[in-house]
């Protein structure tokens, strides 16, 4: 499936107009207080360049989200396999937003679009999100979606800097 229509909001593959603001967002410190650096306007057009030949490859990935009324470009929401090399395996929902549109419950919109995306059309039986502890932004849209906490699944990423914020990650989980 291409794209995902929510009350407000349009789950796309990306654009070639789409580049630009998702470099900026990259490249914004607080978009990436919770995921390490900022990125090189390279690093960004490669992690598109590889969003579409996952999706292509699996059916699923990250979609571009904008909002309909408009046209405009604001961050993606999507599935991804769970990285190797974590303590969990499974398949993990996302998001990421640019500064502009934090608050107006798109990363809510766009994830509950996902998760029926991933339950009903991919027949998935657990969709996991994985971020720091110190993440609340992120956390509050899991408590929203209905996702839970188990401290038991919590883990320390090893290639994050031990004394940093970075290190202490929580596991929320859904089942349909």
């Amino acid at each position: 499936m291409d794209e995902l229509r929510t009350e407000r909001l349009l789950l796309r593959r990306w654009r070639e107009s789409d580049l630009e603001p998702w470099a900026a967002l990259n490249a914004d410190p607080e978009v990436r207080e919770y995921l390490g650096d900022v990125m090189t306007r390279e690093q960004s057009d490669a992690s598109v360049a590889a969003f579409q030949a996952e999706f292509d490859e699996r059916g699923y990935g990250w979609w571009a989200v904008e909002v309909q009324a408009t046209g405009e470009f604001v961050g993606f929401a999507g599935l991804d396999d769970v990285e190797p090399g974590m303590p969990v395996t499974g398949v993990e929902i996302g998001w990421r937003l640019n500064r502009a549109s934090w608050g107006h419950g798109y990363a809510t919109e766009a994830a509950r679009a996902t998760l029926t995306f991933g339950f009903d059309t991919l027949g998935l039986q657990e969709i996991l999100a994985i971020t720091t502890a110190t993440n609340q932004r992120s956390q509050a849209v899991m408590r929203r979606l209905g996702m839970t906490h188990n401290p038991a699944d919590d883990f320390e990423d090893s290639s994050a800097d031990p004394d940093g914020p970075l290190r202490h990650h929580v596991i929320y989980r859904i089942t349909p």
